[in-house]
């Protein structure tokens, strides 16, 4: 940002005083050198004479020079601010369940919805922060890459790491509950592995792109939501969790109670619940955090608890550039300075004449 100032204001206040002092010298000044004074009373007597014109300029070309060279001697500035703000890098794997139990229904906020779109709200407002205020704790992740992967009986990357964050809310707002009956099972050990796949890859670009080789992320975190157990999938929560572990990944669990219905038809017969020993089980075994959940209106709570867990501190450096402009008026005002003597030595030469 540019702004302008005087840096020593008070040449103006001097100017002020100088120059009506100045004009009334001149004017009460009688004219010298005396032989001088009828040649001026014939020229004014003469009318408008390019000598009577000649006359008033000298005053003028100095006043002039005083009030530019008052205002160089204020010391007019443009001052540029720069602020450079730098934190350190922290990238979070969202994970969000679209098994079939998603699908359940579900009061939010006073609509009736579904458990996948309650979540969806929650999530847009944990990225992008909540500008309607009915969350003020969640106030974005602005800086951070975040990635999204989406799973039901199989896991996949919805949107790899990346800050373009409107982006990654505008693939979450596409998703659907898993319709095909062999999709709507939950696989969370394999979303969980490829979560760390993802956040691995993001760090070793970076590291590339910094040709640092001991560059390494602040944070690594998986953001997990579902509201079943793992009965899909190759890997299971335990192995997602030693490989977190190794790789410095933190995960936080989110499980809605309830339970994922099972069996013949479209929704099922029987309840398959969050098993809640493993889940937190797995969390704390990466130091992260298992919530289980009753009421979806919790969610906000949670998420806000999560943003306050993965935050680092801004580092904000200002400079202050200052360009000094007092140049060009101290030329103008030497000038005019400069023009007032020229003035002078033609006004007597034409008077001599």
């Amino acid at each position: 940002m540019t702004t302008f100032r005087f840096a020593e204001p008070w040449a103006f206040a001097a100017l002020a005083v100088v120059i009506p002092w100045l004009l009334i010298a001149l004017w009460r000044r009688p004219s010298s050198p005396a032989v001088l004074a009828p040649v001026f009373r014939r020229a004014q007597s003469a009318g408008s004479s390019p000598v009577a014109w000649l006359a008033t300029l000298p005053p003028l070309a100095r006043v002039g020079a005083l009030a530019f060279l008052a205002y160089a001697l204020a010391r007019p500035q443009h001052l540029t601010q720069n602020a450079e703000s730098s934190r350190d890098a922290i990238a979070l794997q969202l994970v969000v369940d679209r098994s079939g139990s998603m699908d359940d229904p579900a009061e939010f906020e006073g609509e009736q919805t579904n458990r996948l779109e309650a979540v969806k709200k929650v999530v847009r407002r944990f990225v992008l922060g909540d500008e309607s205020g009915t969350n003020p704790d969640l106030d974005g992740r602005p800086g951070d890459l975040v990635g999204l992967i989406v799973f039901g009986s199989y896991a996949d990357t919805l949107m790899p790491m990346t800050t373009s964050h409107e982006a990654l809310i505008d693939s979450l707002e596409r998703v659907e509950v898993a319709r095909d009956q062999r999709e709507r099972s939950t696989a969370i050990g394999d979303a969980l592995v490829l979560a760390n796949a993802r956040l691995r890859a993001a760090e070793d670009i970076l590291r590339s792109e910094s040709e640092d080789p001991d560059f390494s992320l602040n944070s690594k975190a998986i953001v997990l939501l579902t509201d079943g157990e793992n009965r899909a999938g190759q890997y299971s929560p335990a192995d997602a969790a030693g490989l977190a572990k190794e790789w410095g990944v933190t995960i936080y669990i989110v499980g809605i109670r309830g339970g994922t219905r099972i069996g013949a038809g479209r929704f099922g017969r029987g309840v398959q619940p969050v098993n809640e020993r493993e889940m937190r089980a797995v969390a704390e075994h990466t130091g992260g955090r298992f919530w289980p959940v009753d009421d979806l209106s919790d969610l906000p709570d949670i998420y806000a608890q999560i943003d306050r867990l993965e935050r680092t501190e801004i580092r904000v450096n200002e400079t202050t550039e200052i360009s000094e402009l007092y140049h060009q008026p101290a030329r103008v005002g030497i000038a005019l300075l400069a023009l007032e003597a020229l003035l002078r030595l033609l006004l007597l030469r034409r008077l001599h004449a």
